[in-house]
């Protein structure tokens, strides 16, 4: 029986950038499938809040400004600084569906 610690431990190791999830559900003697369930249901136990991790991200070309960065399901999107709270909002909750 895992512990909610540890399937927090290997989903988060899951979810890490260039992570393998096939390599890591191999080494903790599991099928893949059953990290992506325990995901899905912390996913779901989650009310309107993730766990955030800033990283600072090397200066692109001139003109970029700064972004938000969002990572979520395997998705990546950038959003411009500028960009609405209502448009921040919108692709954020279409990225939970």
């Amino acid at each position: 029986m895992w512990t909610a610690e540890q399937k927090r431990a290997l989903v988060l190791a899951a979810c890490e950038p260039g992570a393998s999830v096939a390599e890591i559900a191999r080494q903790a003697d599991l099928r893949a499938s059953q990290i992506y369930r325990w995901r899905r249901e912390m996913t779901r136990a989650v009310s309107g809040f993730a766990a955030v991790t800033l990283t600072p991200e090397p200066q692109a070309g001139p003109g970029t400004g700064d972004a938000v960065v969002v990572e979520l399901a395997g998705a990546v999107v950038r959003i411009a600084a500028g960009a609405s709270p209502a448009l921040v909002t919108a692709v954020i909750g279409a990225l939970a569906r």
